[in-house]
């Protein structure tokens, strides 16, 4: 009975604010079939993304077999001990002629050197004193010896091919010597051909192989086929499992891309997409995209720790990154270098054993296998589902607006069929990528906007007495940031939805708009909260536009320009942060800091999340208990809403797992709580503490 009176002046204040803003179930109803058929379309990219779990752990042949050297080892042995430790596969690379003089198969050197040796008289061979004498001999040719008649009849194709038969000369008939008209010191580092003795040698050490091939200039349709047939020479098809191009151009580009896309067919390879530095699409290689999707995307990402990055790292931070990196950005071919700085007590060879064995045990406890690289089945979602998800994308934006402005019912669902409309049709049109873009971007954008919207007009309703005990606060900051992480949940969904096909997953197509991402919807929030209250005293509202204008017309002070100093400083780490082109350094202490998440928990949560937007909300909620300054609650409500967009954003990263990138928001909401407990907690302590000071201060005056 007690609480009656206090029940119906909230039930009177919720009934006059609904008369102003109202939130349209038929648009509600829309966004929740948008809602499920995003869980539809997300459950069948979970099923895809499951089924592709087998990583490949490919190791340069070259540098096996200089460690080998290094560490006067044989080479079988070597390769067998790193075959038992986890690697499968080795990467073999075209024969160069300064490769063949360094292992002794192919000797090579440059006329003028051959005519050196005569005029000082050390060139005691008589059939090149003769070819000298004979005029046969000249300074600018290069002049190729063959110590083994299959490597040199290779290398002898492989030049014929990239120079043309008029350069390549015989010099003397029954003799494995060549002339070849060609500056010295620029071929000698000339890809020459894939060598099927390396080829074969590895496959029967029991690796698979993976080849690396360059492109040639001026590409023909035999040269393609002469790199295919150099392989099915070898004797080991079967075993030949990844393509991997070397250079600035895939193998057939420009005008033969098709015919190595029906070879690798032929032969179920895959191709090998190599990671950007930057960790945003791929090393640039003309050629490589359009590739892969004639090979029906039967593609791997591919992922190598560059060789500065490796001078800095120790055997056991490199081995943690590998299954992290498999598992949040769909790494499949795992290419390793060797370490060339030995682990105290161990040997160069031990070191880099131990490495290979903790990075296979980190992945495999990751729940990954070792062996061929898994590809994504070919998978799209059904343009009926992306249909549905598109209308709640449309639905959301009618609402926001409406909740900004409110309009008639009738315009409303006027605005929704022709949104619907422009994005829905091209889907089924066959077509449509933009559009799924733009719908993912606008769900990216308004529904984390429309979650605090929620928020601020929940606030509103509750309309908190000033004296509730912490506990009470607490409670309800935790009960509501969960609600909200729910709500803003759904526009994750409706980007992993939307764009959940096998191109977003290899990152051959990426979500456009991070940056707007973060940014937008704190522009969307604060115009609603204009909207709805006062910044500059009590109510009545004022509007947007002129508390804009009164925020023009606000005298600067120097504090004033201090605080707008800081906040730039703030913006220009919270934007710089986002994307991978950012300058803006991370501190040690935070990359410690996510090397412990990512240790303790499933999915390492998002520091804007858990360290910035849910303390604010915590902070935020107990502003609106206390009635601080509007102001302060303001400022605090954006820094909320940047958990929001950080979350949504989260679901743009298509190449991470949707199951990862759902449970990183637990996560998030997790530590965020107790973040935020803690934050306010520290707040109390702190101001009274300072009550105390100023009661000391006060009784000894």
């Amino acid at each position: 009975r007690r609480k009656l009176p206090y029940l119906r002046e909230s039930k009177v204040k919720v009934e006059r604010f609904l008369t102003k803003f109202r939130y349209n179930r038929w648009l509600l109803a829309c966004m929740a079939l948008g809602l499920i058929a995003a869980l539809y379309a997300g459950w069948q990219r979970h099923q895809t993304e499951t089924a592709n779990h087998t990583v490949e752990m490919v190791y340069d042949r070259e540098e096996l077999a200089e460690l080998a050297r290094i560490e006067g080892r044989s080479e079988q042995d070597v390769l067998a001990q790193f075959r038992e430790a986890g690697v499968t596969s080795l990467a073999v690379y075209e024969r160069t002629l300064e490769k063949l003089n360094q292992n002794g198969q192919v000797t090579s050197m440059p006329g003028a050197h051959l005519l050196h040796q005569y005029r000082t008289g050390t060139l005691s061979d008589p059939f090149w004193r003769r070819l000298v004498e004979n005029g046969r001999i000249a300074a600018e040719d290069i002049y190729v010896i063959g110590h083994d008649e299959a490597v040199f009849s290779e290398v002898k194709a492989d030049l014929e091919r990239r120079l043309g038969e008029s350069r390549v000369l015989s010099v003397a008939e029954g003799q494995r010597v060549l002339q070849v008209k060609a500056d010295y010191e620029k071929a000698v580092k000339w890809n020459l051909g894939l060598p099927t003795d390396e080829m074969r040698q590895i496959a029967q050490a029991g690796f698979l192989v993976v080849v690396r091939p360059s492109n040639y200039t001026l590409v023909k349709a035999e040269d393609v086929e002469a790199v295919f047939a150099r392989i099915d020479g070898a004797g080991v098809q079967k075993q030949v499992s990844t393509l991997m191009f070397v250079g600035e151009e895939a193998l057939g580009y420009p005008n033969q891309l098709a015919l190595t896309a029906q070879k690798m067919k032929e032969r179920q390879l895959t191709l090998g997409m190599i990671e950007h530095p930057l960790q945003l699409q791929f090393v640039k290689q003309d050629g490589l995209l359009d590739l892969a999707a004639l090979v029906n995307y039967r593609a791997a990402r591919v992922y190598t720790i560059a060789k500065d990055e490796m001078l800095k790292l120790k055997p056991d931070e490199a081995a943690h990154r590998w299954p992290v990196t498999d598992q949040e950005r769909n790494i499949r071919i795992n290419l390793l270098r060797k370490f060339v700085k030995t682990d105290p007590g161990k040997t160069l060879l031990e070191t880099n054993l131990d490495y290979v064995r903790a990075t296979r045990s980190g992945i495999m406890e990751n729940g990954f296998a070792v062996g061929r690289a898994d590809v994504f089945a070919e998978y799209t979602p059904s343009p009926y589902v992306l249909a549905l998800i598109m209308l709640g994308a449309a639905a959301s934006g009618v609402l926001f607006l409406s909740l900004v402005r409110p309009f008639s019912p009738l315009l409303q669902y006027i605005l929704l069929v022709i949104t619907a409309s422009v994005l829905i049709v091209p889907v089924f049109k066959g077509g449509g990528l933009m559009a799924r873009q733009v719908a993912a971007l606008a769900s990216a954008v308004i529904i984390p906007a429309l979650s605090m919207t929620w928020q601020l007009d929940r606030w509103r309703w509750l309309s908190p007495k000033k004296g509730a005990p912490l506990t009470r606060i607490l409670g309800d900051g935790a009960v509501s940031l969960t609600l909200l992480v729910l709500f803003s949940l759904v526009g994750g969904l409706y980007v992993a939805g939307l764009l959940g096909d096998v191109r977003f997953f290899l990152e051959m197509e990426i979500y456009r708009g991070v940056k707007v991402t973060f940014i937008a919807p704190l522009l969307l929030v604060s115009v609603t909260y204009l909207a709805r209250h006062n910044l500059f005293g009590p109510e009545p509202v004022l509007g947007v536009v002129p508390q804009l204008k009164r925020m023009l017309n606000y005298p600067i002070y120097v504090k004033t320009l201090l605080g707008v100093a800081l906040l730039g400083v703030a913006a220009w780490i919270f934007v710089g942060r986002s994307g991978h082109t950012a300058g803006v350094p991370v501190p040690a202490i935070e990359l410690k800091l996510r090397a412990f998440l990512e240790k303790v928990m499933y999915a390492r949560p998002r520091e804007k999340e858990f360290m910035i937007g849910h303390p604010a909300f915590f902070l935020a909620m107990l502003a609106w208990y206390r009635q601080w300054p509007r102001l302060v609650h303001f400022v605090l409500v954006l820094g909320a809403t940047i958990a929001q967009g950080s979350l949504v954003e989260t679901f743009a990263h298509l190449r991470t797992p949707v199951l990862m990138s759902t449970v990183r928001a637990f996560d998030g909401l997790l530590v965020g709580i107790v973040f935020g407990v803690l934050a306010v907690v520290a707040l109390q302590i702190a101001q009274y503490l300072t009550y105390l000071l100023e009661r000391r201060t006060a009784g000894d005056e």
